[in-house]
């Protein structure tokens, strides 16, 4: 019996989180919400996949993934914002950020890559 995949989202609005884990839920995955990036450091769990936003107060996304990579926490993360820059995409991709997508992304474009990430498949 294969384990059913465990999508964490990380992201402050509340409202994000919710349809995220009711997408993610439709497609028959596991999911768990953390409102802060410290809320999430703070489990042991390592999901499948990561779903996060950039920018969130106390520590932002990319500050997350780094302090991740430095603890040898290694799982595909698909960042998203509202606030979409270069240096920050260019950043994220280079430290092996599977996605980065602007808020408010497609439900298609999430699932294509949660699909890929679950695939271990890079994006075309």
């Amino acid at each position: 019996m294969s384990k059913i995949p465990m999508i964490a989202i990380v992201d402050d609005d509340e409202g994000i989180r919710t349809s995220l884990s009711s997408l993610i839920r439709s497609l028959g995955y596991e999911v768990c919400t953390y409102e802060s990036c410290v809320d999430f450091l703070r489990d042991p769990r390592d999901p499948q996949c990561m779903i996060a936003d950039i920018q969130m107060p106390v520590m932002t996304g990319d500050e997350m993934q780094a302090r991740l990579i430095a603890s040898g926490r290694n799982f595909p993360i698909i960042f998203m914002t509202a606030f979409p820059t270069d240096s920050v995409r260019d950043r994220v991709m280079s430290a092996g950020a599977l996605c980065y997508l602007s808020k408010p992304a497609s439900g298609d474009d999430i699932i294509r890559c949660l699909k890929h990430a679950l695939e271990g498949t890079a994006l075309k």
